[in-house]
């Protein structure tokens, strides 16, 4: 309900420059500023700008309170993982946003080595690996070589606009399309109607993991029209 003031995907502008994200900018309902070609995260409602590194901190701070309460101890140190694909810059700011969050960041790993990891590879010897990483935000594929507890990343590539997030924008955009081609009306340039219409996508989605067809119904009234709107 409130699109301009809450911040999702920003993992896709942390360590980066404003002019490497001018697209990805367009597809967030908050608005990308560029600040002396850094980029920031307007809050209206705040009256503040915020780097990426200081609402990933946020996302950390939230996850440390949770893993201890868990755990029944206070956390105080993390290993943090990133995509492979990270270059330094998006490394650094990752343990910057640690920091931020009051954490002391013990190591960044990459994400296919610690899904190796938790898989428990490391308790196997001279083994060649494939693994598919596919998530709210990028799908990566990475070669990792393991051996006596050693892991070696090979080879890595992927799409970082093949995720969750972009699984949704599609159906967005086939329920957007649908409804202007039959009322005139492009629901995209209501950022309430867009929010709305990305939350019933992403429940759609999630239900097609187990069923071969969804339904969605939307009182898509704001101030566009009355009714509900029903697409399968």
């Amino acid at each position: 309900m409130n699109p301009e003031n809450t911040f999702y995907s920003v993992k896709r502008f942390i360590g980066r420059r404003f002019d490497e994200v001018t697209h990805e900018a367009t597809e967030v309902s908050y608005k990308i500023l560029n600040i002396n070609g850094n980029v920031k995260i307007d809050c209206p409602t705040a009256g503040k700008q915020f780097a990426p590194e200081e609402i990933s901190a946020q996302v950390l701070r939230k996850l440390v309170e949770d893993a201890s309460k868990y755990l029944g101890e206070t956390v105080t140190q993390a290993v943090i993982t990133v995509p492979a694909y990270f270059n330094d810059s998006q490394r650094q700011a990752t343990k910057d946003a640690g920091k931020i969050a009051g954490i002391e960041v013990l190591r960044i790993i990459n994400e296919p080595t610690a899904a190796s990891l938790a898989y428990g590879l490391d308790k196997k010897s001279n083994e060649t690996v494939l693994v598919f990483d596919l998530g709210g935000g990028t799908f990566d594929v990475s070669i990792l070589e393991v051996g006596d507890g050693v892991f070696e990343v090979l080879a890595t590539s992927g799409d970082t606009h093949l995720g969750g997030d972009d699984f949704d924008k599609k159906i967005v955009d086939h329920l957007a399309e649908e409804f202007r081609r039959t009322e005139g009306i492009d629901l995209r340039k209501d950022k309430q109607a867009l929010q709305r219409l990305t939350e019933a996508a992403e429940k759609a989605k999630i239900e097609l993991s187990s069923v071969t067809q969804a339904e969605i119904n939307l009182p898509l009234s704001l101030r566009l029209r009355t009714g509900p709107s029903t697409w399968t």
